[in-house]
Order: C-alpha cells, then structure tokens, then sequence
C-alpha cells in the first residue's frame, strides 16, 4: 500500500505543480519544461526508494512488459496515479478558481498547428524516447545515485520539443485528469494522450528486451 500512496502523491505532484507553472505563471517553453524535469527529479529522490517513482502509466506499463512489475503492481499503481492526477487538478482549479484552463494537452491550436496524425507520432516518439532512458539507466545498480537526474533532465528535453506541437504529455494519466474536469475539446482530444504514449511505451520495452538488453 505504501507504493500506492507513494505514486498518488508524486502524481499528484506532478500536475500540480508542473502544470500549474504553465498555467498560473504563463511560462514558456523553457520553464515548463524544466517544471516537469525538476518535479521528477524531486520525487525520484523522495519517492523512488519506495515505489522507484514512475508516476505515469505508461512508465509502468514498460515495467510490467519488461517483467520488473506484477500484474496486481501494475493495476494499483494505475489507479494510484489516475487518482493523484485527477485530485491534482481539482486543487489547482481550486485555488486558479478557474476549472478552465488546466494544462490539459490539445493539438491544432499550438505553436505548430500539428493534425491528429503529427500528434500521435510526435507522443509515440517522445515517449519512446523518455521510456527507453529509464529502462536503461535504472537496469545498472551502479546508476542509482544519477538515475533522478538524467531521467528528469530526459523529460524537461521531450518537453522542449513537444511542446510547441502538443503541449507533450508522455504521460496518460497527466493528460486525461485535466481534460476530465475541463471538458470540450481537451476531453474530445484526449484519447491521443492516453494512446501514444502506451504505444510508445510498447515500442521503448522491445527495444530495450531485444537491442539494449545485456541478457
């Protein structure tokens, strides 16, 4: 239980404090990004030794492919993450007063007016990308003292790229909370953000079993 309570909360961290930053600040790119990066890197170092801080639903989709996760894991670690983003975004439109504008990820009217299609393969991509590193850097024992550091570094630069296009979720549960509550089009467009980023996961967990893996 105690790895369930610790993915809600990083969760609910997560949301929080990193889309409140692009929301309540008006930040741009470079400071959103290093929101999400730093917000990482604080619950790696506070959370990791309990539940190894994946805080996303596709991080411990690759896990449970990659057989470092059980089944019953794999499920409460879901529902604990989906219940801190959602709680997450009920707090900041609380204290925003304002249940409109969250942070939720959207595609057409960024930076890049990206179609469906650019979304879903911009997600794919970067999730791919995000969920290889972990694999990678959290397979060797020796890496455990860095491992915070270059995954959030890893996120703040999937960021600096999506943005512009989508907002960048690489995280189902990060997106689907804030599009809950704000409804419209976030809600509509959010099936991209739960798909990709799984789909990119995928892909990360067979590359990393059969290109990466020392076995």
């Amino acid at each position: 239980m105690k790895k369930y309570i610790a993915e809600f909360v990083g969760t609910f961290v997560l949301v929080l404090v990193a889309c409140g930053v692009a929301v309540v600040t008006g930040a741009g790119v470079v400071a959103t990004s290093l929101a999400f990066g730093l917000v990482i890197v604080a619950m790696a170092y506070s959370i990791g030794n309990v539940s190894g801080c994946h805080i996303n639903p596709a991080v411990s989709l690759a896990m449970l492919i990659s057989k470092k996760m059980n089944v019953k894991d794999f499920v409460g670690y879901v529902v604990a993450q989906f219940l801190g983003a959602i709680v997450g975004s009920i707090i900041l439109g609380v204290l925003l007063d304002d249940f409109s504008m969250l942070g939720a990820n959207s595609y057409g009217g960024q930076m890049y007016a990206s179609t469906v299609w650019i979304a879903l393969l911009i997600e794919v991509i970067l999730t791919f990308i995000f969920v290889t590193v972990i694999l990678g850097v959290t397979s060797k024992k020796e890496n455990g003292s860095v491992s915070g550091i270059v995954i959030g570094l890893t996120l703040t630069l999937v960021h600096l790229i999506g943005i512009p296009f989508t907002g960048t979720s690489v995280n189902p549960a990060r997106s689907l909370a804030p599009a809950l509550i704000q409804g419209g089009e976030a809600l509509s467009q959010v099936w991209v953000f739960i798909l990709a980023p799984l789909v990119g996961a995928v892909l990360a967990s067979l590359f990393y079993k059969y290109v990466l893996e020392d076995k």
